[in-house]
């Protein structure tokens, strides 16, 4: 797997939007208990979707972490520009733009509370999806 990752990190080394990282967990070992880091090898990534980081458990090899990354953690949708946004998300984001600072900040309070509650893996993330993207508007 070693010559995968480091394929991977070689090819996201200029991004901006995607950090490949090593941690030695025999070193490191205060750092990987942690994050929950038990076996050997093992790869977490982080979004901000997901900042507690998530288990990867897919393919190892380079055209399988390649994939990933390419599908998930390298295209974020752009709320000034909405470059890489889905249509779900421009209307959403046009939506919540005709609203006021407040009123914007009320619905990112909303969700935040509604994070810990169950309900279905879909509708988690687009709640946390329209988190991040409330978050990203609060910050133009």
């Amino acid at each position: 797997m070693k010559p995968a990752w480091d394929e991977l990190g070689d090819l996201y080394a200029d991004s901006s939007k995607v950090v490949v990282a090593d941690v030695d967990c025999t070193v490191h070992q205060d750092l990987c208990g942690e994050h929950g880091v038990q076996g050997y090898p093992t790869i977490k990534y982080y979004t901000s979707e997901s900042p507690d980081g998530e288990s990867y458990s897919g393919g190892r090899d380079i055209d399988s972490l390649k994939s990933f990354v390419e599908e998930n953690l390298s295209a974020k949708c752009d709320v000034s520009t909405l470059d890489d946004c889905d249509d779900k998300q421009k209307k959403y984001i046009e939506k919540m733009k005709a609203k006021s600072k407040d009123d914007r900040a009320k619905e990112l309070e909303r969700l935040v509370g509604m994070s810990g509650s169950s309900a279905a893996p879909d509708k988690k993330a687009w709640m946390a999806q329209r988190t991040v993207l409330l978050k990203e508007m609060a910050e133009l």
